[in-house]
């Protein structure tokens, strides 16, 4: 067992897979453990580090309830990774070009298509089912610019803040394309709308809260129906926004590289999201805020940060993590801080090797304000087994 601190200062315990925990974050926890529609534990894992209401790393399961700010704004926000049938002597010298044709095929940061590359291939579905949302709020399409638009438009885009594209080789030296994102502009949208609503709700029925932003939809009540339909859509999108992305970048790299093929199954988690299980023979709603699923066998996605090594994972199925792991490395300190305390030199000295963006605009992201991924792995190795380790030599930052 490789849980490292336990504590019981709430309606539930906490269980921790790290001694490397800010006092803000184990705040949060405890807060988190004093809802009643919290059950059995909460789990939080070797990434665990302070987020907005909830810890990010933590596996929160709740009995006839859902917290929409646990679950976030960036709702589906995940990983997919793909290998190739390539290996590092099939790649060019400089990856300049590569990097320059993917920045070109998928939109980075605020900036999107300009008309849906997917078309009615994927669209259709999503649109109809987003229909019946909207019908119910549409307040939603007054809270983003040409909503109707920008969501069409957005599938296939990268976004901003630790979203990424990476190239990497494994152990053997074959190559991967792995990248990270969620459900865009439209599941900032759906998260802010539907937290906005939960508050007003709990204000409605007095609720004693130790977090405004723990505030909770119970099952029954006017609202709940409605977020898990609309959650479970962004979940969707955030997974063919990752189909869609994944390819468009294989396609790029066909003009820069060898002819190749993908040799193995894309992995497609999620990291940031809510789903219906069964634990502990009970029907639970499990939060994954900054957690993967890792049940027993399931392969998973664990990055480092843009310096350093992420790993392919099979679950083992651990019953007191809910069947969880961490979601990455996990933030040491904030964005605020980092730019703080690295400059223009250190993103240089932390990526070297490594084909990306080096200017001040991506010092928060540098390498060391995340914690050491090796530690955050030894501290799970009863929630995982390592697969294949992945070193980047390629990095497009949102």
């Amino acid at each position: 067992m490789s849980i490292k601190l336990e504590f019981n200062k709430g309606r539930v315990p906490v269980k921790v897979w790290t001694t490397d925990i800010e006092p803000e974050a184990m705040q949060q926890l405890i807060n988190v453990s004093k809802l009643p529609i919290v059950h059995g534990h909460i789990a939080a894992m070797p990434d665990v580090h302070m987020g907005i209401g909830a810890t990010v790393g933590s596996v929160i399961p709740t009995k006839g309830a859902i917290i929409p700010a646990a679950v976030g704004v960036d709702i589906g926000c995940g990983m997919n990774a793909v290998r190739l049938t390539l290996t590092a002597n099939d790649l060019p010298e400089s990856l300049a070009r590569v990097r320059g044709a993917i920045e070109a095929a998928v939109p980075v940061g605020f900036n999107q298509h300009a008309d849906s590359p997917a078309q009615n291939r994927v669209t259709r579905p999503l649109s109809d089912r987003l229909d019946n949302v909207v019908k119910k709020h549409p307040e939603l399409t007054k809270m983003q610019k040409q909503f109707a638009r920008t969501w069409l438009n957005q599938l296939g885009s990268l976004g901003g803040g630790n979203h990424f594209i990476e190239l990497c080789l494994d152990e053997a030296q074959r190559v991967w394309v792995m990248l990270h994102s969620g459900s865009r502009g439209i599941g900032n949208v759906m998260g802010r709308y539907f937290i906005a609503a939960a508050k007003k709700d709990m204000q409605r029925h007095h609720a004693n809260l130790p977090d405004r932003d723990l505030a909770y939809f119970s099952e029954g009540s006017k609202h709940f129906d409605d977020y898990v339909e609309a959650v479970e859509w962004a979940q969707d999108y955030a997974l063919a926004n990752r189909r869609e992305m994944m390819r468009l970048i294989v396609e790029a790299l066909r003009d820069h590289l060898p002819p190749f093929k993908a040799d193995s199954e894309a992995i497609n988690c999620h990291h940031n999201y809510v789903a219906r299980e069964r634990h502990f023979d009970e029907n639970l709603f499990i939060t994954r805020k900054g957690a993967i699923s890792a049940r027993e066998g399931e392969l998973g996605i664990i990055p480092g940060s843009m310096g350093a090594k992420s790993y392919i994972v099979r679950g083992l199925g651990n019953a007191q993590s809910f069947c969880s792991c961490s979601h990455g490395a996990g933030r040491r300190m904030s964005r605020t801080e980092a730019k703080r305390r690295f400059n223009r030199a250190d993103v240089e000295s932390q990526t070297q090797g490594v084909e990306c963006r080096k200017d001040a605009g991506v010092i928060d992201e540098i390498p060391g304000a995340y914690k050491d991924i090796d530690q955050v792995m030894a501290n799970q190795s009863d929630l995982v087994e390592v697969v294949h380790t992945l070193k980047q030599v390629l990095c497009v930052k949102g």
